[in-house]
């Protein structure tokens, strides 16, 4: 019994504290910035949404709400598992994918929404330079690009055009 208790600790321990090593630990994002982030994307419905490291899906639920297609990618099982369930009836919208954003192909998107940590957002840039399918909308809650200047900041929450 003991060794199946230490086996689901390690489980959670690993699925919550390892994710720092590729993007950032799961904090919900609060509801002002989800608003201010889908304003500032400004998308019409049928446009879709990329979430990297979607955490709970409370932004999908959100974009889908307003009926944006949406993929979200998350990196924990447990938060994968609970994003997916969140989201299960706006399934013809949503889309949960568990595993690494960096190491997955990315679908044509008209914008991508982040809440990373700060050492991650220069790799970001050069993804989205690099992103084959332009215009692309970029916005950040809580870190910038300090290479770049943004379009526009409202509450915390950064926006990058790129071309």
């Amino acid at each position: 019994m003991a060794a199946i208790i230490l086996i689901i600790v390690l489980f959670f321990l690993i699925s919550f504290a390892g994710v720092i090593f590729f993007g950032a630990p799961y904090l919900p994002t609060l509801k002002l910035q989800i608003k201010t982030a889908l304003e500032l994307a400004d998308l019409s419905k049928g446009q879709t949404l990329i979430e990297l490291g979607c955490g709970d899906g409370r932004v999908l639920i959100a974009a889908a709400q307003e009926g944006i297609n949406c993929v979200g990618y998350e990196l924990n099982p447990v938060m994968a598992l609970i994003a997916w369930l969140r989201t299960r009836r706006y399934s013809s919208l949503v889309k949960i994918v568990w595993g690494d954003f960096w190491r997955k192909s990315w679908p044509e998107a008209d914008a991508i929404f982040v809440f990373l940590l700060d050492k991650y957002m220069d790799r970001l840039d050069k993804k989205c330079i690099q992103y084959p399918y332009k215009p692309l909308k970029l916005v950040s809650f809580a870190f910038s690009i300090k290479a770049k200047k943004p379009i526009k900041t409202a509450n915390g929450v950064f926006l990058y055009h790129y071309k």
